[in-house]
């Protein structure tokens, strides 16, 4: 039954195809295709420290002196947990991506942020 189907499929599917003298060239479509990885365009890591720095530097309760891509946002900082929700969801503002409430929990530095950020593909 599917051997029949695939063979009918196929039987009515055309492939655009150049050739070239006796010669047969790839399809004309692929061609046409641009990549669509995530990669090309990918943040480079000073970008994502810079602005991940920037967003706890304009955090009001933040001293930006104490502000270091290594700070722990509770320890360091003395910011609560629900500070520290506040930043996380400036942090999705920022870059445009949306972090699941069971990483966002595990963020609690800069560190971390950056990190998760900047290995994240949808960031921008």
């Amino acid at each position: 039954m599917a051997s029949a189907l695939r063979t009918a499929i196929l039987g009515h599917l055309r492939v655009p195809v150049v050739a070239n003298g006796s010669k047969l060239l790839t399809p004309l479509w692929t061609t046409s295709l641009r990549s669509m990885s995530s990669h090309d365009d990918h943040l480079e890591k000073t970008q994502v420290i810079d602005r991940i720095l920037d967003i706890v530097k304009s955090f009001p309760k933040v001293d930006p002196s104490k502000v270091t891509p290594e700070v722990h946002f509770q320890k360091d900082l003395g910011l609560d947990s629900l500070d520290n929700v506040e930043i996380i969801m400036a942090i999705e503002e920022e870059f445009k991506l949306e972090i699941p409430d069971k990483e966002a929990d595990k963020i609690d530095s800069c560190a971390l942020a950056i990190e998760y950020v900047y290995n994240h593909p949808m960031a921008s």
